[in-house]
């Protein structure tokens, strides 16, 4: 997405109620979090948000309370999650547009099968351009069902198609990173790297921005990231955000996404930690790492004059 800054799209959490069902306040009020933290756009139904734990159905849902709550105040992208040939794949795709998001996001995993070439892949995305008409569409190298990885002229040859605007990076490889920025060169299209151990680096090197589960702790200090990048009399507060994210990568992927909402949770929002993913067990250790997180955080952000109350109404 274009933008004349660097910019934070959080990957976004589905909050639910006890009973399992989803949380719609709750994501109200997990949106407002979101743009009041300063997040220059919004990343709906994707991993983060359990996409393959909800049903189509309930994907849809999910999207538009997002695009109604933020009422075209920032940009919203969100994955087709749908698994199933290319036309099924492309009726979802236009099913999701049709919430009013800026882009539809397709999971390369979904594409083409593991053992199932490059080429293939790529017959597969330009047959779904010629189904999608000129939807605004974007890659997401996501995990799951497994991380297929675009290589950087297959993403150059797709960019210059003009229809891809986004890509969210997970190859966590900073030469990749850079590469793959230099085979682009369509102004509207943005990079956002998923890993924070490089996460000054992938900014020094062109990224658009971060889009990072991170953000579901702290957004605000990943928009601060992505403010002061490329300020040279930032760079010793810099490598202190760099280093405190990369020591606390492993406290913060543990038993993922429950102990995300256990941190929102002791920053006011008010959410269940329900998850329908078989995340791990959120045990007393488990909770004390990330109180301890917290208790770091909070000093952190005083330290760069962050502040963390951020409006949750």
């Amino acid at each position: 997405m274009k933008q004349k800054e660097k910019g934070f799209i959080p990957v976004m959490l589905t909050p639910y109620l006890e009973n399992g069902e989803i949380d719609f306040e709750g994501l109200r009020q997990l949106t407002e979090f979101y743009i009041s933290a300063g997040a220059s756009g919004l990343f709906a139904n994707c991993q983060s948000s359990e996409m393959f734990e909800l049903s189509a159905e309930e994907s849809l849902r999910v999207i538009r309370a997002v695009v109604e709550q933020v009422d075209e105040r920032i940009p919203v992208v969100a994955a087709s999650s749908v698994k199933g040939n290319i036309a099924v794949q492309a009726d979802f795709v236009r099913q999701v547009y049709s919430l009013g998001v800026d882009a539809v996001i397709l999971i390369t995993g979904l594409i083409a099968a593991e053992d199932e070439s490059d080429a293939v892949f790529e017959e597969r995305i330009f047959e779904l351009f010629e189904l999608t008409e000129n939807i605004p569409l974007g890659f997401y190298e996501c995990p799951e069902p497994y991380k297929r990885v675009l290589h950087p002229d297959q993403l150059g040859r797709f960019v210059a198609s003009g229809r891809i605007i986004y890509h969210k990076d997970t190859c966590l490889d900073i030469k990749q990173i850079q590469s793959k920025l230099a085979q682009v060169k369509n102004p509207d299209f943005g990079l956002y790297d998923a890993y924070m151990v490089h996460a000054v680096e992938s900014l020094k090197a062109g990224a658009a921005g971060l889009s990072c589960i991170q953000g579901n702790y702290f957004p605000e200090l990943i928009v601060w990231l992505c403010q002061h990048c490329n300020d040279s009399g930032f760079s010793e507060q810099m490598a202190l955000v760099q280093q405190f994210l990369t020591d606390n990568m492993d406290v913060m992927h543990h038993v993922y996404p429950i102990v995300a909402k256990y941190f929102l949770q002791k920053r006011g929002l008010n959410i269940s930690l329900y998850s329908r993913r078989k995340a791990g067990n959120f045990d007393a250790q488990v909770k004390l790492a990330i109180d301890k997180l917290y208790k770091d955080y909070t000093i952190l952000a005083k330290q760069l004059d962050i502040p963390t109350d951020i409006a949750l109404s």
